[in-house]
């Protein structure tokens, strides 16, 4: 007896899903079966993962979107449905981050981060909640960071926004709830992406070093670890669990 790939039928929407953690998840969901649509600014990034998504046997979508404009990530929504007849999966991948002391933050700065790490957020699970409300299921993924739970100089904006994902995320699952549709969030710690690559560059050991004696697994986490986490929140096995955020960090906020 054959038993179906867990999201078979299903369709995804992940956002910064060009590059790093949030190519590494769509890919996920479509060898669970999933179609997957992906939306970033970067078309030929996209492109890219629309490729990879392809070769594990799924429809792919690449959507060149501002995922800081409501009127973009409602078309990459529409665009989405209209291509596969449905959505199932939103996943708020899209990040930005920027490291300096708050002294030198400038009010635009500030803007910019916040857009991109808490607004993108609101705007896709705004755009999502006329379609999941109405079909009575959906499943959202927050990315939020366990930099939202462990304070690091010169992190203090990026910090808060991701705070703020946990936050949206809890409250956004309790009222949905009776929608069946459960919201969670993943905070992923250091993982090696472009992101964090500056913090780990082999010009600055001691500071790759100073980063990794607070991780107790003393590494950083390879990003296809991501996936499995995101399957199981995509799926009917996490039908119970919303609200929630996950810490996928070797042990950081833990220890």
């Amino acid at each position: 007896m054959t038993t179906a790939p867990a999201l078979a039928g299903k369709v995804a929407i992940v956002t910064g899903g060009s590059r790093g953690l949030g190519r590494e998840i769509a890919v996920a969901l479509a060898t669970a079966g999933a179609d997957v649509a992906v939306g970033a600014r970067s078309k030929a990034d996209l492109e890219e993962t629309a490729r990879l998504i392809e070769h594990a046997g799924r429809r792919a979508l690449a959507v060149p979107t501002d995922v800081t404009s409501y009127v973009e990530v409602e078309r990459l929504i529409e665009v989405t449905r209209s291509t596969f007849g449905r959505l199932d999966i939103l996943v708020n991948n899209s990040g930005l981050a920027k490291v300096r002391p708050l002294v030198e933050w400038r009010p635009e700065d500030w803007r910019a981060v916040l857009d991109v790490n808490l607004v993108s957020v609101f705007n896709g699970c705004r755009a999502a909640a006329p379609h999941f409300i109405a079909q009575r299921a959906g499943k959202v993924i927050n990315i939020s960071s366990m930099l939202a739970a462990v304070g690091l100089s010169g992190y203090t904006i990026y910090s808060a926004t991701k705070g703020a994902v946990i936050a949206f995320t809890r409250t956004l699952g309790v009222e949905w709830a009776r929608h069946n549709v459960q919201v969670n969030a993943i905070a992923p710690g250091w993982f090696a992406t472009d992101m964090s690559a500056p913090a780990f560059s082999p010009e600055n050991p001691k500071l790759a070093e100073r980063l990794l004696r607070d991780v107790p697994a003393r590494r950083t986490g390879r990003p296809e670890e991501i996936g499995p986490l995101a399957l199981y929140l995509a799926s009917a096995a996490s039908d119970f669990m919303t609200g929630q955020t996950i810490f996928l960090d070797g042990g950081h906020t833990a220890g």
